[in-house]
């Protein structure tokens, strides 16, 4: 097996990978994967045809595969989901967010194979948090630092999943995840490294604030968060796979495709309760 060789997209976040086979990695292989992950929060190989066996098998070496929150609602038990847009199947993650911040420990990281892509469009993009929260200034760092967010699955996500669930289940849904509350920062438990965390799709309200005082600081972090200079934009071919830090990332897959088919495959992995540790500045 070759060495591996990581080529940044650019000097904030984001990193082609070449010379390996995710469906047969040595240890020292994916030790270097890893830390290219901390090192560049998301990255992306080409020509990676794996089955849904060695997908799930890849992301299992970051941690637990997750299931998603309303799938174990239905008593469901598959680790792996099918995200497909048609014509009749619009797609809608077209929005900066990170994925199901609306549950008390949510996912670390997430593994995305492109399966079938449109002739044009369908890209993605990732938004580095940490780079986000490094650019504001130390006064509103200063602001942020003691703050909690509520998040909710919110009425557009109620809206879709309630096309396939009935009153009784959309009520246990509720019940089994009510509104939970993140800390507006995050500290990355590996790293150490200080970042927003943001989910735009997700995020209620400031705890504490009133509603116009929320918005305005809910509104201007994430537009904040969404200067390209904090971005990367990934253009799919069939058979690339990314991986990414959910942890310190928003992402967001445009709809710019539609009607056209696209069909991509996904596995997160389970994550931890956010928390923010302040960093003390020696006196």
């Amino acid at each position: 097996m070759g060495d591996v060789l990581i080529r940044p997209c650019n000097n904030v976040i984001g990193a082609e990978v070449d010379g390996v086979d995710l469906a047969d990695l040595s240890d020292d292989q994916f030790a270097a994967i890893d830390q290219a992950l901390l090192d560049h929060q998301v990255l992306f190989f080409h020509d990676q045809p794996l089955t849904d066996e060695e997908h799930l098998a890849f992301a299992a070496r970051f941690g637990e595969p997750s299931i998603f929150p309303v799938s174990k609602l239905l008593g469901g038990d598959t680790r792996l989901q099918y995200i497909e847009d048609t014509a009749d199947s619009p797609p809608d993650a077209d929005d900066w967010h990170t994925d199901v911040t609306w549950i008390a420990e949510p996912p670390q990281i997430a593994v995305l194979s492109a399966r079938t892509i449109p002739e044009v469009g369908g890209d993605t993009m990732w938004s580095s948090l940490t780079a986000a929260y490094e650019a504001l200034s130390p006064a509103m760092q200063q602001i942020c630092a003691g703050l909690t967010v509520r998040h909710h699955r919110g009425r557009d996500f109620d809206d879709r999943v309630g096309r396939f669930l009935d009153a009784e289940q959309m009520q246990r849904l509720e019940e089994g995840y009510p509104a939970v509350e993140h800390p507006l920062l995050r500290t990355h438990p590996r790293t150490g490294r200080t970042a927003l965390f943001l989910s735009g799709l997700f995020m209620q309200e400031v705890v504490g604030m009133t509603r116009a005082e929320s918005d305005a600081l809910l509104g201007f972090l994430l537009r904040h968060g969404q200067d390209p200079n904090f971005q990367v934009r990934w253009r799919w071919r069939a058979d690339d796979l990314a991986v990414w830090d959910e942890r310190v990332t928003n992402h967001r897959a445009l709809s710019d495709h539609y009607p056209q088919h696209r069909v991509m495959r996904r596995v997160t992995v389970d994550g931890e309760r956010p928390v923010y540790t302040p960093v003390r500045v020696p006196a």
